[in-house]
């Protein structure tokens, strides 16, 4: 605290001058020392905080693994028209048992007008050129699958998909020409009767699905896509 009136006489104008500027270089000297204190500990953060930037070591891009299949290829071959994956090239000898969006179906179920499993072990036809992106059995409700991807050009692509093998005769990498036999129909070790599922995607490399959805996205109607296609 300041002195009083009191004191100021007791020391006089002088002494009480003297104190007041000793008090307000005290002041100086304190304000002074904060501030000198902040600017050093600024720096510091600056100093430790840029080390520990640096230092650091860079996080890795997390990529999803996709090597485009034409990469493996030398010349790519595109489609030369569409046919049908069963009785070549018109579907001679089957019918469409459950058609796209039939109870949600993604695809068609091709079955032998002879019925039952007289149709099991008949020839599989890849719907034209392409390359076979998968061929493994996985089990479950699918089974034998076989996917292939078709490029209709340099940018547009489809995929198509057949279910249910009872047997695989082509491998992943593989070029397959249109009508080429890629399997046989099958029933999934006699979880169904013997039929051909079938599916035609039009983004590729999808996951396997369930083979029915209410949503439909990335999936078209088989046959009237053929159709449109023939050529």
């Amino acid at each position: 605290m300041f002195a009083t009136n009191k004191v100021i006489k007791r020391l006089g104008q002088a002494e009480f001058c003297h104190k007041i500027k000793r008090n307000f270089i005290y002041i100086e000297a304190l304000v002074y020392s904060m501030r000198y204190s902040m600017f050093v500990i600024a720096l510091l953060i600056l100093v430790f905080g840029s080390f520990s930037c640096t230092s650091e070591k860079p996080k890795q891009q997390v990529v999803e693994k996709f090597t485009p299949i034409q990469d493996h290829y030398d010349t790519l071959k595109f489609t030369n028209g569409f046919d049908y994956p069963v009785g070549k090239p018109n579907a001679k000898g089957y019918y469409n048992a459950q058609k796209f969006g039939e109870n949600n179906h993604l695809g068609d179920d091709w079955n032998g007008v002879r019925g039952g499993n007289s149709d099991l072990g008949d020839p599989v036809y890849v719907i034209t050129n392409g390359y076979v992106t998968f061929a493994e059995n996985i089990g479950g409700g699918w089974g034998n699958v076989i996917r292939v991807t078709h490029y209709i050009d340099s940018i547009y692509q489809v995929e198509s998909l057949y279910a249910h093998c009872d047997t695989i005769l082509v491998k992943r990498g593989m070029y397959v020409g249109k009508g080429t036999q890629i399997g046989t129909i099958g029933s999934n070790n006699g979880m169904y009767p013997a039929h051909l599922h079938f599916e035609i995607r039009d983004k590729v490399g999808m996951d396997i699905g369930g083979g029915y959805a209410v949503n439909t996205e990335g999936y078209v109607d088989p046959t009237k896509f053929i159709k449109l296609n023939r050529e």
